[in-house]
């Protein structure tokens, strides 16, 4: 393993950021710290990087105890959300900065930054400022500074959550190519599920302080641990005591035999794009299906008719915690 997070715990002022937590990050893979707002991804992150030291537990880095190292001897890189970019300098010196730091020959400097900023698109704005580029751009720049002294890992704190959602998809597309390119074990927090789900070969599901799940994208949306990871990744729906997708319950209608079907009425049809969803209405709560517009057609039904909804076997789901609180539909 590249990472190991063995028994960390952290507090601030009596709030605890993170309780017990062991993760194991493997060598060369792009693992996404995923939860939401102050569940502890960030002070995580932080810890493996050195920027905070945690109260308990140690951290391993390549097999080196890094628990007492400061960040400089850690030999990670770190990308903040907000590039962190020196605004006086240029692009090129910016990506130079740890290397000269470290007083690297200036033939060896020249050669990796040129490298860097061909591998990022930068390489035609290596003499402009950082402010005479777009918010994509200066993150490209920040990720090429991380990875000019050629760190074991590299360490990205949500790097996208300043951007818009369009540049936002684009640059998560490129930090997969990327990390295709250079294998550097990377490890982002993010609090976007797609993000996670669509980037990471392994995903860590952090909630309050504690891991919930941790494995591959496939196993968490399909197989979730508890009805948290349910709900936070992608959307659920509730029939009877279970959740479950809504793309993966199926709709009959007229007269059948299928003991687990749940006879409802449709009360809304909604079409978002390519899908359509239907709102059920059975006799103690409302749930929401999506099905493709090929699928809705060939049942021949519409609002106010009464269907039968089951969940097919194979599909993912979770028991509900509390039934005393209703899952609003969709």
């Amino acid at each position: 393993m590249s990472i190991e997070v063995t028994n960390v715990t952290k507090r601030f002022r009596g709030f605890v950021a993170l309780d017990d937590v062991s993760v194991s990050i493997p060598s060369g893979q792009l693992t996404a710290l995923l939860g939401p707002s102050g569940g502890g991804k960030s002070t995580l992150l932080r810890i493996i990087a050195g920027l905070e030291r945690a109260d308990s537990g140690r951290v391993e880095i390549e097999g080196l105890d890094a628990t007492n190292l400061p960040p400089q001897k850690r030999n990670v890189g770190f990308v903040f959300q907000h590039y962190a970019a020196f605004k006086h300098l240029s692009v090129r010196r910016n990506v130079a900065f740890g290397l000269e730091i470290r007083h690297r020959p200036k033939a060896e400097i020249r050669s990796r930054v040129d490298e860097l900023l061909t591998l990022v698109h930068l390489e035609q704005f290596a003499d402009r400022l950082p402010s005479q580029l777009s918010g994509g751009q200066r993150q490209r720049m920040a990720l090429a500074r991380a990875l000019a002294v050629q760190p074991t890992v590299l360490l990205l704190d949500e790097p996208f959550g300043a951007l818009d959602a369009k540049v936002r998809k684009e640059l998560r597309d490129w930090l997969r190519r990327l990390h295709d390119e250079v294998h550097v074990t990377t490890v982002f927090v993010t609090h976007d599920q797609e993000e996670a789900l669509e980037v990471a070969d392994e995903i860590v599901v952090i909630n309050e302080g504690r891991v919930e799940q941790i494995g591959s994208p496939d196993d968490l949306y399909d197989k979730p641990a508890n009805d948290f990871v349910m709900r936070f990744l992608g959307p659920v729906t509730q029939l009877g005591d279970r959740l479950v997708r809504p793309h993966d319950l199926r709709i009959l209608a007229g007269a059948g035999t299928e003991p687990a079907a749940v006879t409802g009425r449709i009360t809304r049809v909604t079409r978002v794009g390519f899908e359509i969803r239907v709102e059920v209405t059975t006799e103690d709560q409302v749930v929401a299906a999506t099905l493709t517009r090929t699928e809705f057609r060939s049942l021949g039904v519409e609002v106010g008719s009464v269907v039968r909804i089951h969940v097919p076997a194979g599909a993912g789901t979770a028991a509900v915690a509390d039934r005393g609180q209703m899952l609003p539909a969709g």
